[in-house]
């Protein structure tokens, strides 16, 4: 165990694309936990395209952060030392806590981890926040029914990837957009996808929609947003259904473009396009991790998690999110130096 304890704190907000100055490693006292609370070693912590928008002074569904504060995200790990009845040192668990070497968790807000189910990147990934993100968004906004077409942006990511093998659980044809050959593979080979499309080696998303749904779009799961979701709303069909998780393509943007007009494409599909948050199901998560935890469990659920070695890499593995570096999901194991 450690004598001091590593910590990245938000160094001054960015304007645009993120860089390293927004980040500052500093190394001080162990955190003591407090009646109700553990100190967990944090083996593995979470990068997730949401915290770009932390970083905004504004309002959002995610608190911002403050500068001069520690980053903040889902981490996995092992409690060294438990203030509460309900764990006691050696478990493993996962909740919200800091970028860190070591991370005081309120005991009430940790889920109980069981490395015999999945490794312990994976309760950041298919058996986290965007497993549960994609369980819902799909099943409760999305709805799909045998012999839709469900298309993905971002298919590739930890949400995308998951939403496409529930869509074919229930007997949908999916699509899936992905940023590389490697990437279009795995979904296709190993995930089931009934076909895939490269955007950067597309110059026509509709020509290319045309070949990959020839019956159009009945959900649309929509993880990036830009020229992508300009190309759906085309090819959306009678009652199709969009649901909005991510827009990763603008999250950088200071001014957003304006691209075609989407709601006249709405009208003759009567199509519902519904914004999704998965806090809104945090009475159903065990509902969801139950159901996920069995198909990981089956090997019915395939997973890939990107991992990134060292604390001091986080910066590295948060900013790669944004150039696509990760299959999968991306998070960041927490070594001793």
């Amino acid at each position: 165990m450690r004598e001091t304890n590593r910590e990245w704190i938000f160094a001054e907000r960015p304007e645009g694309e993120p860089d390293m100055d927004s980040f500052e490693l500093r190394e001080g006292d162990l955190p003591e936990p407090r009646h109700g609370e553990l100190l967990v070693r944090v083996r593995y912590l979470s990068v997730d395209p949401y915290m770009r928008g932390r970083m905004r002074d504004a309002e959002s569904y995610a608190e911002p952060w403050s500068v001069g504060d520690p980053l903040q995200g889902g981490v996995v790990g092992e409690v060294v030392e438990s203030k509460s009845e309900a764990y006691d040192a050696g478990d493993f668990v996962t909740g919200n806590g800091t970028w860190a070497d070591y991370s005081v968790l309120d005991a009430s807000e940790v889920a109980p981890v069981d490395p015999s189910v999945a490794d312990l990147p994976a309760y950041l990934g298919v058996l986290g926040m965007p497993g549960r993100t994609a369980y819902f968004g799909l099943l409760e906004v999305g709805d799909p029914s045998p012999g839709e077409t469900v298309v993905v942006s971002g298919a590739a990511g930890a949400v995308g990837s998951v939403v496409g093998q529930i869509a074919k659980f229930n007997g949908c044809r999916v699509v899936g957009f992905a940023g590389s050959d490697e990437k279009v593979s795995w979904l296709t080979d190993d995930l089931g996808f009934d076909a895939a499309i490269n955007y950067k080696d597309v110059d026509d998303y509709r020509a290319a929609l045309d070949d990959a749904a020839p019956d159009g779009v009945d959900v649309y799961f929509d993880n990036v947003g830009g020229p992508i979701t300009d190309a759906v709303f085309t090819k959306l069909n009678l009652d199709a259904r969009v649901a909005v998780c991510g827009q990763i393509a603008h999250y950088n943007d200071e001014d957003v473009p304006t691209g075609p007009r989407k709601l006249p494409q709405l009208i003759a599909p009567r199509a519902k396009v519904q914004g999704l948050l998965v806090g809104d199901y945090a009475t159903r998560f065990e509902q969801a991790s139950e159901q996920l935890g069995s198909w990981v469990a089956s090997g019915d659920l395939e997973h890939r998690e990107t991992v990134v070695d060292g604390l001091e890499n986080a910066p590295d593995a948060f900013l790669g999110l944004f150039s696509g570096d990760n299959i999968g999901k991306q998070v960041v194991g927490v070594s001793e130096p």
